[in-house]
């Protein structure tokens, strides 16, 4: 039996196929859910004595000795938190104190210029330095209330550490 030829008639006749329909992603509603509400996600404003209720308690010993330390050598200087840390500043941020698991920072943005004859400071930038305190260790309130005060004083000749 023989075909019939083919005619230009019959591929015109043959339908395409319809394209799909565009999907969208679980996630895109998700995020318009979350872009909805961000005063939901905005937290409050934290404390140092909120910073200092969530650390272990010989932690929390070290930094209020060191907050003493720091009212008695620089009493201008306002305390708040900032970068997730208590921060001490006149005229731009001049120290600031950090909790870690072993150990807690107790460090100043101008550590590079203090005088520190003991060699306590530690740090490799070109401008800060911190002095490591552990639960075991004597604070040495004096030689730490000499690095407050002159970067107290470095800040108010300099200004701003963080603007230059």
């Amino acid at each position: 039996m023989a075909k019939a030829p083919r005619t230009t008639t019959a591929k015109k006749k043959a339908k395409k196929p319809a394209a799909a329909p565009k999907r969208t992603t679980p996630a895109q509603p998700k995020r318009a859910k979350l872009q909805k509400a961000p005063a939901l996600l905005v937290p409050l404003q934290q404390t140092v004595d909120d910073y200092i209720a969530k650390v272990a308690p010989w932690q929390r010993a070290i930094i209020q000795k060191l907050r003493a330390v720091i009212r008695m050598a620089a009493p201008r200087a306002s305390e708040s938190i900032k970068w997730g840390q208590p921060v001490y500043e006149h005229k731009g941020p001049f120290s600031y104190i950090k909790a870690h698991a072993a150990q807690i920072n107790f460090g100043f943005w101008r550590g590079t210029e203090l005088d520190d004859p003991k060699r306590v400071l530690q740090g490799e930038g070109n401008r800060m330095r911190h002095v490591r305190l552990v639960e075991t260790q004597p604070l040495g309130e004096t030689l730490l209330a000499a690095f407050v005060a002159q970067a107290f004083k470095l800040n108010d000749k300099k200004g701003d550490p963080t603007q230059g």
